[in-house]
């Protein structure tokens, strides 16, 4: 009986095997279909799903430069744009460890010669987009006018910050209102580097991306640093591709300048699964959806907004999630966490004509169980 017993639980064993094979094979083919305009010599994307920790789905689809037509694969590195705010927030989140920094305290707490209406700006208005601060961009092209952007030189975190300290008004007051601000994620940027005394690239580097053994991360400063197996930005223009790496505003790195690859991702999802960098108490504020006192957050279309510290935090279909899209010249990248269901999918492009966040939810409906 034991015998029999035995050979009926392998049977049952290798045909759930198989079930799942042909199911994660049908996932894969319908994940496939949703790129199939990426051809093998053209710009393209690298998804990952993942699940528990594990990966569930993990491909490229074409090249990451029209030079080289090297495939896409999962160590190439994408400039993240804004999914980059994830990791400023953590650098500020480190420093408010250390116990350097308050989320209480203002601009001209940390920068004394900051113009007077910094003294109602927080750390937390930066990182959830309350701060009201002018948009840099804005602020560049008034001084700039009509001049053609590859004529303007690029603008770092400082030169956002001097351009801040030469204005005297915010767009409202700090508190009063949710809106966007990578004025505010630059600024960040120089609080880490004027707290820590570090540079924030080498910041970054010593306390998030080398102890996480991101090893192929980075915050890009040309002439300083070089993009290992760089994924370089595109756009198809006049039915030929066209390489649009970069901007007058592609060299601030708070706000955007992180490059990296599925891999390193991979264990950038596992530190925030397991809480290796802060702990679980430390990690809840950047969770916690702001409310502004104006009423609730909007987006500039009227759709109501979910923010924390460096993450979009509102449901998907009923699931939980912690999510952020980047867009900038050449890319469009997205991570979707889902923490109650412990999946996670990203995608980076290095193309402009694909929405990343999009598919990347479009690859989580493989994925996610009906909600009750």
């Amino acid at each position: 009986m034991d015998a029999l017993y035995r050979v009926v639980l392998l049977v049952l064993v290798a045909a759930s095997s198989q079930l799942m094979s042909a199911a994660s094979q049908d996932r894969a083919a319908q994940i496939d279909a949703l790129f199939r305009s990426v051809s093998a010599t053209s710009p393209g994307a690298a998804v990952l799903a993942s699940k528990n920790g594990r990966p569930l789905f993990e491909r490229g689809y074409g090249i990451t430069d029209l030079r080289t037509l090297h495939k896409i694969d999962e160590r190439s590195n994408f400039r993240l744009a804004s999914v980059t705010k994830q990791f400023t927030a953590m650098g500020i989140m480190l420093l408010v460890h250390d116990g350097k920094l308050r989320y209480d305290q203002s601009l001209t707490d940390i920068f004394p010669n900051f113009p007077a209406y910094g003294k109602a700006i927080t750390i937390r208005h930066l990182l959830n987009h309350t701060s009201g601060l002018l948009d840099y961009e804005d602020l560049m092209a008034k001084q700039y006018g009509n001049t053609p952007d590859e004529k303007i030189p690029q603008i770092k975190d400082a030169g956002v910050l001097a351009l801040l300290e030469k204005v005297s008004t915010t767009k409202f007051p700090a508190g009063g209102k949710w809106e966007y601000s990578n004025s505010g994620y630059c600024l960040l940027a120089m609080v880490v580097e004027k707290i820590s005394g570090e540079p924030f690239g080498q910041f970054l580097e010593e306390r998030i991306f080398a102890p996480l053994e991101m090893s192929n991360t980075l915050a890009y400063e040309k002439g300083k640093n070089e993009v290992s197996n760089r994924a370089y930005g595109n756009t198809f223009e006049n039915g030929v591709w066209r390489e649009t790496d970069q901007s007058s505003t592609s060299a601030t790195l708070g706000d955007g300048g992180v490059y990296t690859s599925l891999a390193d991702l991979a264990r950038w999802d596992e530190a925030l699964r397991k809480h290796t960098l802060l702990a679980e108490r430390e990690m809840q504020p950047a969770l916690w959806a702001v409310e502004p006192s104006g009423g609730p957050s909007k987006e500039p279309d009227g759709r109501r907004v979910r923010y924390g510290f460096g993450w979009f935090l509102d449901p998907y279909k009923g699931h939980p999630r912690m999510w952020h899209y980047g867009e900038t010249v050449g890319f469009r990248t997205s991570i979707q966490r889902f923490p109650s269901d412990d999946l996670t999918v990203v995608v980076l492009c290095n193309r402009v004509d694909l929405s990343a966040a999009d598919l990347a939810l479009k690859i989580a409906d493989l994925y996610l169980k009906p909600s009750r």
